[in-house]
């Protein structure tokens, strides 16, 4: 396969110390430009991962460029997808892809009226951890599912970092919100209820820096999911059945060389399966790369886009607003 010919639109942290370093290690993939709005950001990031820097509009006209990666701030990533399709260049985007449903669904639309890839870019769907999860459900070992729990939080970011302006698409739900409510997606099904949710702000029309959410199933299981960003350090879920029970910790962004531990429990007592260590990052680019290379296109990963932004606007419609730790 001929490497897929790769040009960024932004030098974002996420850019820097993830993507990029794994578009220049895969094969699959060849790093051609990256974009930036100052010139001498933009050239010194170029430098280091060896590609020509240049700006975002000429990015997109070049030739030599086959698909974008796109890491610009969330409110900003409607406007940049739909140029970049609209330029014929397949979308490699990061989480969420946009703001709301309806901006979801009308690229997801435009990219398969032009025969487009389309990505979000949740790389944990691509570690391996979770296939194995999905597989010892498969096999019974919890019993019957009833429960889904999972947790995102971070530190508090800076109070100029751009998660801070919702004119952005700053708050915690787009932030860090989205993964485990894609994950609840990933292993109740896309069709989940919004049963109730809240959300922690410290002042009135102020970002969100927390919440939390509880989906159910149409087959009755419920996800107790809880989110922020400003606070310790979480990144974990846990599924409970009828047999035994199953946590994963360090489940959304896993250093490469970490070695996952999932933890079971149960009538016989508890174990823990050892696996081994996997790029979420390398293994994301890849299946991009497999994507644009492959003969037809799969519409899966742009419809699970849609409905992860359907229930995200179910989510902000029945919240509530808590500031019992606001200004």
């Amino acid at each position: 396969m001929d490497p897929v010919r790769v040009g960024v639109l932004g030098c974002a942290s996420i850019a820097r110390r993830r993507v990029l370093p794994a578009l220049t290690a895969v094969a699959a993939a060849r790093l051609v430009a990256v974009a930036g709005r100052s010139p001498s950001r933009t050239a010194e990031v170029a430098a280091a991962f060896g590609c020509a820097a240049t700006g975002y509009e000429e990015l997109l006209a070049r030739p030599d460029v086959e698909a974008v990666y796109i890491p610009v701030p969330t409110g900003l990533h409607a406007r940049w997808v739909r140029a970049a399709l609209l330029a014929g260049k397949h979308v490699l985007a990061e989480k969420p892809l946009t703001t709301d449903a309806r901006r979801s669904a009308g690229l997801a639309a435009l990219a398969d009226e032009r025969g487009l890839v389309l990505r979000e870019n949740f790389m944990f769907l691509h570690h391996a951890q979770h296939a194995v999860v999905a597989r010892l459900l498969a096999l019974g070992a919890l019993g019957d599912l009833h429960s889904f729990e999972a947790a995102f939080t971070i530190p508090a970011p800076p109070p100029d970092d751009i998660r801070h302006r919702a004119d952005l698409g700053g708050g915690a739900l787009l932030d860090v919100g989205v993964y485990p409510l894609r994950a609840a997606q990933l292993f109740l099904g896309p069709a989940l209820e919004v049963v109730s949710a809240e959300f922690d702000e410290r002042a009135p029309g102020a970002v969100d820096v927390g919440g939390s959410v509880l989906v159910r199933s149409p087959a009755g299981v419920t996800g107790r999911l809880s989110f922020g960003m400003d606070h310790a350090y979480r990144s974990t879920y846990a599924l409970h059945g009828t047999g035994g029970s199953l946590r994963v910790d360090r489940a959304f962004t896993p250093p490469a060389d970490h070695r996952p531990v999932l933890r079971l429990s149960g009538p016989g007592g508890e174990r823990e399966v050892l696996l081994a260590t996997d790029d979420q990052c390398a293994n994301t680019v890849r299946a991009f790369a497999a994507a644009v290379r492959a003969p037809h296109r799969d519409p899966a990963p742009a419809r699970a886009s849609v409905a992860l932004a359907r229930l995200t606007d179910e989510v902000r419609r029945a919240a509530t607003v808590s500031r019992s730790h606001g200004a």
